[in-house]
């Protein structure tokens, strides 16, 4: 039920229950919470004493992939380009190489090569 105050603007009268249209909110938004986002239902962002993570390592890796059109690496054992060849599903090992815990670049060898090299970084997993 509206009235008009003194002003002549129409205002909104609240139920004798007490309860207002915007419970649990300061800043007059409809379901918004005045809640701290600490105090919200959920887990907590914070972590407790003695559960910090340790922070990973990272090490070379390597992958088998299909050679894809476009390709325009060198293979850093036999000297020749990675390249696509049409009919043909030839794969190659790409790697990300770390020095020191920091990824340093990425050497794509011809799945033979690698092998002949004696998988410098590691076995190359196939996906």
């Amino acid at each position: 039920m509206a009235s008009r105050s003194a002003s002549g603007t129409t205002k909104d009268r609240t139920k004798s229950s007490g309860r207002s249209t915007n419970s649990g909110s300061t800043n007059g938004k409809p379901g918004t919470s005045s809640k701290a986002p600490s105090e919200k239902k959920g887990k907590s962002r914070t972590k407790a004493k003695g559960s910090a993570k340790q922070p990973k390592t990272w090490e070379s890796r390597a992958v088998v992939r299909l050679i894809e059109a476009g390709s325009t690496a060198e293979c850093p054992e036999c000297g020749e380009r990675v390249k696509f060849r049409a009919r043909h599903r030839d794969q190659q090992v790409i790697c990300n190489v770390y020095i020191d815990g920091v990824w340093d670049r990425v050497e794509q060898y011809h799945a033979e090569c690698y092998e002949t090299a004696g998988s410098p970084h590691g076995e190359a997993i196939k996906k």
